[in-house]
């Protein structure tokens, strides 16, 4: 039900929770959870990864970390995609109307809160995740936006998270 001020808060959200075939794989994430909010909230939806020109499907990016300089690197093709995620982040969030709050997907190299594997080497064969950290999109947003409220959406699932962030956009 919409709020009898008809205001609803704007979420920036990752556009593979539901709203588009965007992962590597070209698949699109059942977000149950997501459905119960599309009329109390505004959804932007966004994928960082096709908005850098990387296609679907497309071989996965992943994080790597070399003497505490992070990069977002392709290993099958070598390439470095830090700046390109850089620019596009810091482009996306400078253009948008302050949002109300964030949904972003787990454990993403663009969209990842806290869980996101850092390796220590661009290939599965030369290294195992040595840390989580924020993926490159959900780091920028971190920094633009650092009193917003950011949630992924396994913590979502969860009942009480939920309304707590709920709460704290404005939606209830």
């Amino acid at each position: 039900m919409v709020q009898k001020n008809s205001f609803r808060p704007r979420v920036v959200v990752s556009r593979c929770l539901g709203f588009g075939r965007c992962r590597w794989n070209g698949v699109e994430i059942e977000a149950s959870v997501i459905g119960s909010y599309r009329e109390r909230l505004e959804f932007i939806p966004v994928c960082p990864e096709c908005e850098i020109g990387l296609g679907m499907p497309r071989p996965p990016i992943r994080i790597v970390a070399v003497h505490d300089k992070l990069t977002l690197v392709q290993p099958s093709t070598g390439r470095d995609l830090s700046r390109q995620m850089d620019e596009f982040s810091n482009a996306f969030l400078a253009r948008q109307p302050p949002p109300e709050g964030f949904l972003l997907k787990s454990r993403s190299p663009s969209c990842g809160l806290y869980d996101t594997p850092v390796f220590s080497g661009p290939t599965a064969t030369d290294s195992l995740p040595q840390k989580d950290g924020p993926g490159f999109f959900a780091r920028a947003i971190l920094k633009c936006f650092p009193a917003k409220s950011v949630i992924d959406e396994r913590r979502l699932a969860d009942p009480a998270t939920a309304r707590a962030w709920l709460q704290a956009i404005g939606a209830v």
